[in-house]
């Protein structure tokens, strides 16, 4: 890489405060004539450290953070593995067989509080001690841009697994969404003149909001759909399992097996059992105009 500028992080979200860091990593990057490298890591750290935890929720996959930060203009993303070996390096490992060997940094951005190496005992001193023998330069991130990080990282959690996705997008610049495959379902939504593509998720670690109806819109095919989304066990038909359905608007298409994204924009009420399948589908036309009405009113 030539005069690689570098910044380390897991970037889950990419959201405006990391944003703020891309946009300075990708600048000093243009100024210096180098290309800007973000180096993360897949596993989650804490999923090889901790694998009986499965509590830990990713808001992007590894897909949708590189295709974020490919659009964001950085030149490099390494995916490093995250193993066991790799966090046995001591911090003096890691700087050489990383940083320099691999990357061959030349300017590295990180927070002031970022750890590395073996049991986290690497740090910004290490980074600036090392940085005269292997001719590199340390440029560090404030504390309140680096807690700024972490409350809006926090902030996105919270409100997705509450079902305030409309929030979760103004703190992410961008619908929260899933991507996945269509599944065959037990088709009782189209009984009923709702037909809808069940999806699944194939990433165990995806963040999936909370239980209820949304609207949204499904991209397939260079094109977007308006929709209404269902997260829940189907109380109605006393369903066992959580599914993830979408009703798309305005088609009638088999899709079986097909890829499709689904972009969260507003909440619309809580998922609640109906006493039986009419009543259900009062409920649903209304869950349909207000899905219009929603989308009608955007600019």
């Amino acid at each position: 890489m030539n005069n690689a500028v570098a910044t380390i992080g897991t970037f889950d979200g990419v959201h405006f405060g990391h944003q703020k860091i891309i946009n300075r990593l990708c600048e000093l990057a243009r100024s210096t004539g180098g290309e800007s490298v973000i180096l993360t890591f897949f596993p989650h750290p804490r999923m090889i450290i901790d694998p009986e935890n499965q509590d830990l929720k990713m808001i992007n996959t590894i897909e949708e953070k590189a295709a974020i930060l490919a659009s964001l203009g950085v030149d490099h993303l390494i995916i490093t593995p995250f193993t066991r070996d790799f966090s046995n390096l001591s911090p003096s490992e890691y700087i050489k067989n990383i940083l320099v060997d691999t990357i061959g940094i030349k300017q590295i951005i990180v927070g002031y509080d970022h750890r590395f190496g073996k049991d986290r005992t690497g740090g910004m001193n290490d980074l600036i001690a090392f940085s005269g023998p292997y001719g590199y330069e340390v440029e560090e991130i404030g504390e309140q841009d680096i807690n700024d990080v972490a409350v809006s990282s926090t902030k996105i959690r919270e409100s997705l697994l509450s079902g305030q996705v409309g929030l979760a997008a103004e703190y992410l610049g961008y619908p929260f969404s899933l991507y996945g495959p269509v599944i065959k379902g037990d088709k009782i939504g189209r009984t009923i003149g709702y037909p809808t593509a069940n999806i699944f998720i194939e990433q165990p670690y995806k963040l999936i909001p909370s239980d209820g109806i949304y609207a949204v819109t499904v991209d397939m095919e260079n094109k977007s759909y308006q929709a209404m989304a269902y997260i829940g066990q189907r109380p109605t038909i006393n369903g066992m399992t959580r599914n993830i359905e979408v009703n798309i608007f305005d088609f009638d298409r088999e899709i079986y097996g097909q890829y499709i994204k689904m972009n969260f924009h507003e909440f619309l009420r809580h998922d609640v059992k109906f006493t039986g399948l009419e009543a259900l589908k009062v409920q649903l036309k209304q869950d349909k105009a207000d899905t219009i009405s929603y989308f009608a009113k955007q600019p």
